[in-house]
């Protein structure tokens, strides 16, 4: 494996952003030292012709003032927290109320820092240290990230030590579209997810603590299912969302998601040692907030898909799920694999 790298740009407190390309026989991924952004990923179609599977601007302004957080590390935690704040030994953190009166994704969070970067043999290892506070999380918290580049597989692994107790929840951000330069939207998409349950949400996109049973619902992805196949159904919890924008809980980690576009051929596999992945289906895409990408696309609804692996989002506010907390004797550890091939 080579990996080369570029300047990308600087912040406007001169810190420079610095675009490292990691690439092998089978895959070739682009990611910045700032928020560990993923701006490119580059895998074969069934012509083996090369090509992004991935949703990325070229440069850095876009991704200050409008990425809907294309392809970053998402912490100090995933999801939602509940009037931004929480409780935690007695004491209520408070947290920026950055979406409505909740905290989405931690604030200004990892996604915003610029992480120290290590090359490795076959990869990059990304460190952040967050200090105490910071977005009002408590611990001094040291973070690192490997992106690893095995053969046909990308790896992240994550990990994160705390100096007292805390709630940690990582993720990547990455929007797929395995179409390729998006040419086309996911709706066609296949999809396969191997979990029999999912989150309920209320209408401001909250979980109301209520697992359901796919079974019988749009939600049931168990067998393969193009996307759009019933994302506009008559049925209350996508309404709230505007499409699929929800938690499935994981009980089988190892190939438990499998994405596939028949016309390229290309397929993603993913394994993951998470609680669940946040199923999004683009929703909430529009050219006039995400404009032109790098492939030349513009911005539209379902161009690119996430899927989001982490514990449940707010878990620590909401009594019917299974909260998670770290200390410098359990430290927070999480990995996921993302394989491609050709069908």
């Amino acid at each position: 494996m080579e990996i080369t790298k570029k300047n990308f740009g600087k912040l406007a407190i001169g810190e420079e952003v610095i675009e490292y390309i990691l690439k092998n026989e089978k895959l070739q991924v682009n990611v910045l030292n700032y928020g560990g952004i993923i701006t490119k990923l580059y895998a074969p179609d069934k012509n083996g012709k090369m090509e992004n599977v991935v949703l990325g601007y070229d440069n850095l302004e876009d991704y200050l003032n409008k990425s809907p957080y294309f392809g970053a590390i998402i912490g100090r935690h995933a999801g939602r927290i509940s009037n931004a704040e929480f409780k935690l030994n007695g004491e209520v953190y408070q947290l920026a109320a950055n979406e409505n009166e909740n905290n989405l994704h931690g604030g200004t969070g990892l996604d915003k820092r610029i992480w120290e970067v290590t090359e490795l043999e076959n990869g990059l290892e990304l460190s952040y240290f967050s200090p105490h506070l910071e977005e009002g999380f408590p611990a001094d918290v040291e973070f690192t990230v490997r992106y690893l580049l095995i053969d046909d597989t990308l790896e992240i692994e994550y990990v994160a030590i705390p100096d007292r107790e805390t709630i940690i929840n990582l993720t990547n951000h990455t929007y797929f579209n395995l179409s390729g330069e998006a040419k086309t939207d996911i709706l066609n998409h296949e999809l396969k997810i191997e979990s029999a349950k999912f989150l309920a949400l209320d209408e401001k996109s909250m979980p109301t603590g209520e697992i359901r049973e796919v079974e019988g619902t749009p939600f049931d992805f168990r067998e393969f299912k193009e996307i759009g196949k019933e994302i506009a159904a008559d049925y209350r919890q996508l309404e709230y969302t505007g499409g699929y924008d929800h938690p499935y809980v994981l009980e089988n980690g190892e190939d438990s998601i499998i994405l596939k576009d028949k016309e390229s051929g290309r397929v993603l596999v993913m394994s993951t040692d998470q609680a669940v992945v946040v199923f999004y289906a683009g929703n909430q895409m529009r050219q006039e907030d995400q404009g032109v990408l790098n492939s030349g696309q513009e911005a539209r609804k379902h161009l690119a898909l996430c899927l989001e692996t982490q514990d449940y989002p707010d878990a620590i506010n909401v009594d019917s799920l299974a909260t998670k907390t770290y200390t410098p004797e359990k430290i927070y550890r999480a990995k996921t694999s993302y394989k491609f091939y050709i069908d």
